[in-house]
């Protein structure tokens, strides 16, 4: 018992700022680019509150960091009309880029974090911020519809091919636990996320 109230403790934090802010960074690009519906859905805030899903961001990590194995976890989308960009094709790639770009700001400010402190605690906290944020980032840039990913690349595929790529969004979710059941998803974001998370402790001197 005391070992879940530890993992939560030294989680919560890292984990409800990653997946908020990861949110709200999409509705600000959002904004940027000519779409307010988040904003005036009072979306784009920095307040978790009001990105927390009950069972995404509280009850299904709980679940597994009780449980051990892989650490999940999501907030509520933030609505974003693509129609409403200003160059609705190009625009997206920017709206979608936004939620890794700020998970790779927090991993990298985490850390920053992690090297200046010497207080065990503090030092805890900080590796979460770094991992979560990272497999975050990691798991967000996977070319599948509706991931980030997958967005960027309709984005950036040609006309006619970016239309063939979108009409698999409705399947893309479940291409994603199909690959985690068979084992597949672990095998190919683990060596990413080891990249990504040995490039961040040598651009902060780790």
């Amino acid at each position: 018992m005391d070992d879940i109230i530890y993992k939560i403790a030294v989680n919560a934090i890292p984990l409800l700022l990653a997946i908020t802010l990861h949110e709200a960074a999409h509705g600000y690009a959002a904004r940027m680019f000519g779409d307010r519906t988040a904003e005036m859905l009072g979306r784009i805030s920095l307040n978790p509150i009001k990105h927390i899903d009950w069972v995404g961001t509280v009850a299904v990590p709980a679940l597994t960091l009780a449980i051990g194995g892989f650490f999940f976890g999501w907030a509520k989308p933030v609505p974003v009309n693509f129609n409403n960009l200003r160059n609705p094709k190009r625009d997206m790639i920017w709206v979608a880029a936004a939620g890794p770009a700020a998970n790779l700001v927090m991993a990298i400010g985490w850390a920053i974090i992690l090297k200046m402190s010497d207080v065990p605690a503090i030092d805890a906290i900080a590796r979460a911020g770094v991992a979560w944020n990272v497999g975050l980032m990691v798991l967000n840039l996977l070319p599948i519809l509706p991931l980030d990913g997958g967005r960027i690349v309709a984005g950036l595929l040609p006309g006619s091919m970016s239309y063939a790529y979108s009409r698999m969004e409705p399947y893309g979710l479940f291409i994603v636990l199909g690959l985690a059941v068979a084992g597949i998803l672990g095998t190919i974001l683990m060596p990413l996320y080891s990249i990504t998370y040995r490039a961040l402790g040598a651009l902060v001197g780790l």
